[in-house]
């Protein structure tokens, strides 16, 4: 699975690194809208919704949407209110997880419930990756980046969680049993190195360059909660895939819970900072 796990990313990486450098945000949006409405479409069936033809329906819905939300971006208080909520979101999500029982019966209601959570999970993040990207100074770099330090952390979890984490405290084993605490650290540690170095190639120093590690980390961590949501919703939908996308990653979803998570936090971020 390791060995499968490495190649998948070798031949998605590089791709995915040209798609954030290359384009313009116009078209970098159109990008990230398709690989957003594909993960949309998946969290649908993990929702609950099982006639194709409904979800198709809403994922028309869900284009619609960021096509308004383009359409709007000159708006001053629009897109920065989507970011803020989009965080606050991931606050709501963490009392979930604490009652992971919540709306796992297969109901109407938990059904529309799950779509209605989907929504804080997909708009935010769009806005916030392209907040990011079309900001005037090395706003591409910084999407990179932003990609980079969950990328960084998936691996530094991922590896120290390996080594040092057999027998160790669980993170959260209701939910995802194979992720402990010594792989949180090993999250933080990477990624803060990474920020650290990519901070100050970008001109970033002093008191800034430590308000960078500090939002690295609170980005992470909101990073390992877009995971476990997922997680928690693919238990409540009993399977173990969001889909078969990838070799060794599953879907679409598997690969951007994090991203999820973390887009919006690191934009809030970004822009408290001044950067």
């Amino acid at each position: 699975m390791l060995r499968q796990r490495v190649i998948t990313a070798l031949l998605l990486a590089p791709l995915a690194i040209l798609l954030i450098l290359l384009p313009p945000t116009s078209v970098f949006a159109c990008l990230l809208a398709a690989a957003f409405l594909a993960g949309a479409w998946e969290w649908s069936r993990l929702a609950g919704m099982k006639s194709r033809v409904t979800r198709g329906v809403l994922l028309g819905f869900v284009l619609l949407v960021f096509i308004a939300l383009w359409v709007l971006r000159s708006s001053q208080w629009l897109w920065p209110a989507l970011i803020v909520a989009g965080v606050a979101w991931w606050l709501v999500a963490c009392v979930w997880l604490r009652h992971f029982a919540f709306a796992a019966a297969p109901t109407s209601e938990n059904r529309n419930l799950k779509l209605l959570a989907g929504a804080f999970v997909v708009f935010p993040a769009w806005v916030a990756a392209l907040s990011i990207h079309g900001s005037p100074s090395h706003g591409h770099v910084w999407t990179f980046l932003a990609m980079l330090l969950v990328w960084a952390a998936d691996t530094g979890a991922y590896f120290a969680g390996s080594w040092f984490g057999k027998g160790k405290r669980k993170l959260a084993p209701q939910i995802s049993p194979g992720k402990t605490w010594v792989g949180v650290y090993g999250a933080f540690t990477t990624s803060s190195l990474v920020a650290a170095v990519a901070g100050w190639l970008l001109g970033v120093h002093d008191l800034r360059l430590l308000g960078l590690i500090v939002v690295t980390i609170v980005t992470v961590a909101s990073s390992i909660i877009g995971d476990l949501l997922e997680s928690l919703m693919k238990r409540h939908a009993n399977v173990k895939d969001s889909g078969a996308l990838f070799p060794g990653h599953g879907g679409l979803l598997d690969r951007l819970d994090s991203v999820f998570a973390a887009l919006p936090v690191f934009a809030l971020g970004k822009l408290l900072l001044g950067l």
